[in-house]
């Protein structure tokens, strides 16, 4: 077996069970490993503490993936970590909901992984070296798990850049995915695009969020900004919302949201489809003079690292600072940050800067998370990393 032994003071991590070992904790790599190899990991007294998988060319050096000794990290133990994260998710997959994601990575013991089910169909991403070298094994699993209609991976991510890996997409299995797929979730159909879609092809885990914002919209005129597929739009209307707009840079979003508008046969007199820039549509919005009761700004990552945030901060504050001076008062806004880097007291002090800014007083009143096919790992918070807060105008 390979072996890796950390310099001494720098295995608190690894021994509180933390998937990360960085290259700077690395006293000493025994032999030739190749990238991807699975590694035994000790620490300056040559105790055993873990087993996992080595890559020179990241920083994050190895992966751990499992602390017993006596365990043998065979195709058996992929295979079995890959049934008890799908086995935890069967009872959220129902009539009312056909997509979820059934593997998040180092929060499931699999890291680099990603599984999400859409319907008839399964989308994989895989982030690093050691989970390349069982992907195989891992589709033919999910194959004796689901059955599903086809399994395409969509690889083509920077993080495979620091794993020395190059971006790959393509079909791994069965039927090749149609253009639109039919799901559902919350009750409402959705056709997604998973082939040429952002990320795996939807975004499930705003699942929980979408329904708990859309109780607040009826009767209410609703402003839905970088809004994808409609997920927040569709249940808005669901819920009864007067009027709806919905704003994306995205030809492709705007298509299939109205595409999905269609499918649920919501009023399209009750909505209006932009595609714009977000923050320049909101100017145009604050100098056209128009009031919305409900906003929700759901905006790409802006800070993939922590040397990004102060950048992103700033970004985030701009933005929510147009949305805070479009409400009326009493008005919503339900704002979120997918950024990992950015905690959720910071993301507070953001919007209280923004609403200082806009010369509103707010009340934080609810606060949004990742939902249950999401989890956190207890020894691993950075798998944290969408928050979101319900604002009020008073």
């Amino acid at each position: 077996m390979n072996k890796v032994t950390l310099h001494r003071g720098k295995d608190k991590a690894a021994w509180q069970l933390h998937p990360w070992v960085f290259s700077g904790a690395i006293a000493q790599v025994h032999g030739q490993v190749d990238n991807g190899a699975v590694v035994e990991v000790f620490n300056a007294d040559d105790e055993f503490i873990a087993f996992g998988v080595y890559n020179s060319r990241s920083r994050v050096a190895v992966r751990l993936l499992e602390w017993n000794p006596q365990r043998q990290i065979d195709a058996d133990w992929w295979r079995d970590r890959l049934r008890r994260s799908v086995g935890l998710r069967n009872h959220l997959l129902h009539a009312d909901n056909t997509t979820i994601r059934l593997v998040f990575a180092e929060a499931d013991f699999l890291p680099g992984l990603i599984v999400d089910k859409y319907g008839d169909f399964i989308s994989i991403q895989v982030h690093s070296s050691g989970t390349e070298r069982v992907k195989a094994i891992l589709v033919d699993e999910l194959v004796a798990l689901l059955s599903p209609k086809g399994i395409y991976e969509r690889s083509d991510l920077k993080s495979r850049e620091h794993e020395g890996l190059p971006d790959t997409n393509g079909l791994l299995y069965g039927e090749m995915p149609p253009a639109f797929v039919d799901v559902i979730e919350n009750g409402i159909l959705y056709q997604i695009n998973i082939v040429e879609g952002q990320k795996s092809g939807f975004y499930c885990d705003q699942r929980d969020n979408r329904a708990l914002t859309a109780l607040y919209a009826k009767g209410q005129r609703v402003l839905d900004c970088f809004c994808y597929s409609g997920g927040f739009t569709l249940n808005a209307l669901k819920q009864g919302a007067a009027a709806v707009t919905s704003v994306d840079s995205s030809a492709l979003a705007i298509d299939t949201l109205l595409q999905n508008m269609t499918r649920n046969g919501f009023d399209s007199s009750e909505h209006r489809a932009v595609q714009s820039d977000v923050n320049k549509y909101l100017r145009q919005l604050g100098e056209a003079g128009e009031k919305f009761d409900l906003i929700v700004l759901d905006p790409p990552k802006y800070a993939p690292s922590r040397s990004a945030l102060e950048k992103a901060s700033r970004a985030y504050k701009d933005l929510n600072r147009r949305g805070l001076m479009l409400l009326e008062s009493g008005g919503l806004l339900a704002t979120f940050s997918c950024s990992g880097a950015m905690d959720i007291d910071t993301f507070k002090q953001v919007i209280a800067w923004a609403a200082l800014d806009a010369g509103r007083e707010i009340q934080f009143i609810r606060q949004f998370n990742q939902p249950e096919d999401h989890p956190i790992r207890a020894s691993f918070p950075e798998g944290e990393y969408l928050k979101g807060l319900l604002v009020r105008v008073v």
